[in-house]
């Protein structure tokens, strides 16, 4: 059997070593040669969301930097780096690329079918991280934790947070809304069973378990979850019809005093309609890890407000979520090189 050259370009979350070590457990009977790389982000280089000079989105570094380390390769492992129709034009012998996030979008898809290069990915490598992430934003931005820390951490001790007009809601009072409701929906509403919440979801691509509707989980029309719940947490992918879909006018049309949280993308926010409706009470607290643009201007004064729990994009942030991502890559490159279809194909 020929040897396998596997080129693993990680980084300082998506480490090569965790790639490298699950394609050994499950490539046993083939010999491998690995080939590393290691891009210095986060802490270093930032990411480019987009390049209107470049066909492919998300990504750290120019195509350029790359070329050299794509020459032998069979099978490319990446996570942030830019790979173009250019980048293909240095890889003459690739026959796979395994993106470890939830789409390719770093990826020139076209290039590579041309090329009939198999393109896997690995949706929902994150979803229990984001789903619990979501849980720890709505209770630290329901009760004061953040607000509580920092009372404390000055030295001050304040109290005004145990008097009526600051205490926040129990989550058993409350009715949360869920927008979307694929892998990282249904978690959220798994997790948020036992603290007996009313749960609604709406999302037109989704049908309800028997195990839902046992739990009280209810579909609605998205307009009925925006006037019914307390909390709305939005969890559908950015597509044309998600864009901005929490605007103005749906703000509008929420209780009074509800609060949002959001960890999916910023695109589907409106931040400056948020930030008027947190400012005027009609929302009363927001819990946000995704901005539009990422990362916000220091300026913004959205994130000078009292009734706002912030993170920095960090939800899907888990040591598990990287053990995921390389299990998953390492199961489909095992089953293309067998001859059999991927689990995990891009669309």
């Amino acid at each position: 059997m020929d040897q396998l050259t596997v080129g693993i370009i990680g980084d300082g979350f998506m480490q090569p070593e965790f790639f490298e070590r699950a394609l050994r457990e499950r490539l046993t009977d083939r010999p491998l040669d690995f080939r590393r790389m290691e891009i210095d982000w986060p802490l270093r280089r930032q990411s480019t969301k987009h390049d209107p000079t470049l066909p492919v989105a998300e990504f750290v570094g120019r195509p350029e930097e790359y070329f050299d380390f794509l020459g032998d390769l069979d099978v490319l492992v990446t996570h942030l780096a830019p790979i173009t129709a250019d980048s293909l034009c240095h890889a003459p012998r690739l026959r796979v690329i395994a993106v470890s996030r939830g789409g390719p979008v770093n990826i020139e898809m076209s290039a590579a079918r041309a090329r009939g290069i198999a393109v896997v990915n690995t949706p929902g490598r994150n979803a229990s991280a984001v789903a619990e992430f979501t849980v720890a934003s709505l209770l630290a931005e329901t009760r004061n934790l953040i607000r509580g820390h920092l009372t404390v951490a000055a030295g001050e001790f304040r109290r005004e947070f145990y008097h009526f007009d600051h205490a926040g809601p129990e989550l058993r009072e409350l009715t949360v809304g869920i927008v979307g409701y694929g892998d990282i929906g249904t978690r959220v509403a798994r997790l948020l069973r036992p603290f007996g919440c009313a749960i609604l979801v709406a999302d037109p691509f989704k049908t309800l378990t028997d195990e839902d509707r046992a739990a009280g989980i209810e579909k609605v029309p998205f307009d009925d979850l925006l006037a019914r719940s307390d909390v709305v947490t939005l969890h559908p992918r950015v597509t044309p019809q998600t864009r901005g879909m929490i605007g103005r006018d749906q703000i509008a049309r929420m209780k009074r005093g509800a609060y949002i949280v959001n960890t999916t993308r910023g695109q589907v926010l409106d931040y400056t309609a948020l930030h008027d409706a947190l400012v005027s009470g009609h929302v009363r607290g927001a819990a946000l890890d995704t901005f539009d643009p990422e990362p916000p201007p220091p300026d913004w004064p959205l994130l000078k407000l009292p009734n706002v729990t912030l993170s920095p994009h960090i939800a899907g942030a888990s040591r598990f979520s990287i053990s995921k991502a390389a299990a998953m890559i390492a199961e489909d490159i095992a089953r293309i090189l067998d001859g059999r279809p991927p689990l995990y194909p891009t669309p």
